[in-house]
């Protein structure tokens, strides 16, 4: 099943109307967003899209980065129609594997409830959360 689907990183052959769907309203961390933020920020990312065998686009993830030291993985996610075949694996083993993601020291992500997923890539809770800070704005 997993020859039926693949990657790429060519940001032109996003569905932009898919990811804002599923971004928009089925996501509990970018509901409300506004296609205008959610271009603004894709075209500032490295984007992974999954499609399958039809061209179609069923999932997508994005790394912010600066090549070098630290890159944050957000926006992941894989249809739910299509969930439950691994896809989601697949996506994010292609993003850690990217070549020109091997030098990064530091990665951070959010999640409410993908937890295992992601500790299968060697993600693990903050070790000195003490030393994080954020700032919302909203």
């Amino acid at each position: 099943m997993e020859k039926d689907f693949y990657i790429s990183t060519d940001q032109s052959l996003i569905n932009m109307e898919v990811v804002f769907h599923f971004l928009h309203h089925d996501s509990y961390w970018a509901q409300g967003r506004s296609q205008e933020t959610l271009e603004r920020s894709i075209s500032n990312s490295l984007c992974f899209s999954l499609f399958n065998w039809r061209n179609e686009q069923i999932g997508f993830a994005r790394v912010i980065t600066d090549y070098a030291v630290f890159a944050w993985l957000l926006d992941v996610f894989v249809l739910n129609e299509y969930r439950g075949h691994g896809l989601g694996k697949k996506l994010i083993s292609t993003i850690m594997e990217h070549p020109d993601l091997q030098q990064i020291r530091r990665w951070g992500l959010g999640t409410k409830d993908a937890h295992d997923l992601y500790k299968k890539y060697g993600f693990k809770p903050l070790t000195q959360p003490e030393n994080m800070m954020e700032r919302l704005l909203y």
